[in-house]
């Protein structure tokens, strides 16, 4: 074992310290110029629930919580999004938040949904909202990703009215200030209606909220009739957050990502392109007549293997 130094006097430590001063301000233009930069934030790939949820009443899977956590941290994930259906209950804070630190698997957010074109419900929607990002917050989530509510009792192909984009709008900048006080991160999510009609539904939300963040689900937007790769580049720097999932040429989706026919490779190309560095997230679904021939687990870890291989994430 080496021996310690002697200790510096208070002289020679004022001496060294301001050697070390002036050398630093001599220090070469060329040499700070080619310090490496900070690299990008690493991205975070997570799972969500669904196809967990798609089997329980009014989709809420608290039941198989442990599971779900269990699952994904086999399948080697760096967290879990969860749905807003098991963070309405008064326990669902402890509950989760003890899942969590069991399996060492962070809480990245939540998805959410709600009728923000109608402005009569705007009272009901804030007030769910509210209790979904207090109770998200309470476990560590930083993510929302919101929907804003589909035309009902319409006929197909109805366009949301100028009125109702202003209605949309309007309940969405609370929801977004709302989790910006609770230090959670709003995004829009969509599924085929926000893109469908040339993206009028998106467009218009993004025409009124212009700093927007985005959080696309790229198979939902396939399904809507738009282009993935097109959309990130168009979009890049407003993406904050993805949804994941793979489909085959005959538009059914796959067991696991890998399975399909989507360009996860041109997908992956795109993002690192624009700089992507935000959350992926795999959100497996299956058609009402699918029967798993594995269980959950095994292609969650299937697809975040894909993931690594065609996106580099």
């Amino acid at each position: 074992m080496s021996a310690h130094p002697a200790p510096l006097s208070r002289r020679d430590w004022l001496k060294s310290a301001f050697a070390a001063a002036a050398a630093s301000s001599f220090t070469s233009p060329l040499l700070a110029a080619t310090t490496a930069p900070t690299p990008p934030r690493r991205v975070t790939v997570g799972a969500h629930a669904w196809v967990y949820a798609a089997t329980h009443p009014g989709n809420d899977y608290t039941p198989v919580l442990p599971q779900v956590f269990a699952d994904f941290k086999a399948a080697g994930f760096d967290a879990i999004e969860l749905m807003h259906t098991v963070l309405r209950h008064e326990d669902s804070a402890p509950r989760i938040r003890e899942l969590s630190q069991r399996h060492q698997l962070p809480v990245l957010g939540t998805s959410f949904t709600g009728a923000m074109w109608d402005r009569e419900q705007h009272g009901t929607v804030l007030a769910y909202a509210r209790t979904i990002l207090g109770n998200i917050s309470k476990v560590g989530g930083r993510t929302f990703g919101t929907s804003v509510g589909q035309l009902r009792g319409v006929p197909p192909g109805t366009r949301k009215s100028e009125a109702q984009l202003d209605a949309q709008a309007e309940c969405l900048r609370q929801v977004i200030a709302l989790g910006r006080d609770l230090g959670v991160v709003v995004n829009l999510h969509n599924h085929t209606y926000e893109v469908e009609n040339d993206y009028h539904d998106l467009n218009g939300t993004l025409a009124r909220i212009p700093d927007a963040k985005l959080g696309p689900d790229l198979n939902w937007l396939i399904r809507g009739g738009g282009n993935p790769v097109e959309f990130i580049r168009r979009h890049g720097k407003r993406i904050v957050f993805l949804h994941l999932r793979d489909q085959a040429a005959s538009g059914r989706w796959g067991e696991s990502m890998g399975e399909g026919a989507t360009d996860f490779t041109a997908i992956g190309a795109a993002l690192h392109d624009v700089g992507f560095s935000g959350d992926a997230v795999i959100e497996l679904a299956h058609e009402k007549d699918f029967q798993p021939t594995r269980p959950f687990r095994e292609s969650f870890r299937l697809s975040r293997e894909h993931v690594r291989k065609t996106m580099g994430f």
